[in-house]
């Protein structure tokens, strides 16, 4: 496996910077996500630059991410986005990795690839090869506030069932997803393509549907991780629901990302 524990010890692996096009978020600055992280006691975050999401080509947000998250080196990792369909895109993912990167972001709903894209499983691939993982975004907003304009609609399940089951031995990280996508997902995949996901859980509901702590019972333990998506949500949201759950079945999981005594 070419995934490593440490990527998700006390990491939020969800997190922009960056305005929003649909709405204005207060405050999506590099200097106040890092005082959101200390306040938390959250060690680091993966930043994504949020207005990229909506770019044909990622590659000048990316750059402006760099400069803006230079700072503030170890405790924000960059999370460049790479599109696989785009002239010379192994070229912008070998420069990336050679900056350092906490993983690489794709946002095959906002790029209008259907389940199965080859382009995306080409992406795994390199990120597989290159020892990091691969991010995929669901959703960014609740569809009951999402403006007009934003039309891209969510993720499809199918679409990460088609790339776990390519045999790239990419690890996916999952953030945005509900309940019946994670189950769609999970149980769509053998064991061994299992091992390689990770899911942010900080859309799935707590009590009283408890639809966390029916997935903490029932898909295995290490593939949870803290995702806060940041600075669409808040982040107090993701401990929330892990403080929620039951003592065994906090007990139970591998998230190591939970507040620790001063």
């Amino acid at each position: 496996m070419t995934h490593k524990a440490q990527w998700f010890a006390d990491v939020d692996v969800s997190a922009w910077i960056g305005p929003y096009p649909f709405r204005d978020v207060p405050h999506p600055d590099p200097e106040v996500l890092v005082r959101v992280l200390e306040r938390e006691r959250i060690q680091r975050a993966w930043v994504g630059w949020l207005p990229g999401v909506w770019h044909r080509d990622p590659s000048a947000g990316n750059e402006r991410l760099r400069r803006a998250l230079a700072p503030f080196a170890g405790q924000l990792l960059a999370a460049p986005a790479v599109r696989p369909d785009w002239p010379g895109w192994q070229r912008v993912l070998s420069r990336e990795l050679e900056m350092g990167v906490g993983c690489i972001r794709a946002y095959p709903a906002q790029w209008g690839y259907a389940p199965g894209d080859e382009s995306l499983t080409r992406l795994a691939r390199g990120c597989s090869e290159a020892g990091v993982p691969l991010h995929l975004t669901v959703r960014f907003e609740d569809v009951r506030q999402r403006h007009r304009l934003d039309s891209a609609g969510d993720l499809m399940a199918a679409s990460v069932r088609a790339v776990a089951r390519a045999g790239t031995r990419c690890t996916l990280v999952i953030s945005g997803a509900g309940r019946e996508f994670i189950e769609e997902v999970w149980w769509g995949l053998t064991p061994e393509e299992q091992q390689y996901l990770r899911f942010d859980f900080g859309w799935v509901w707590g009590p009283p549907d408890d639809h966390f702590a029916h997935l903490a019972r029932t898909v295995e333990p290490s593939a949870w991780v803290l995702g806060s998506q940041w600075p669409l949500r808040l982040v107090q949201q993701s401990r929330a629901l892990y403080e929620l759950l039951p003592a065994l079945l906090r007990q139970s999981l591998s998230f190591t990302g939970r507040r620790r005594d001063p």
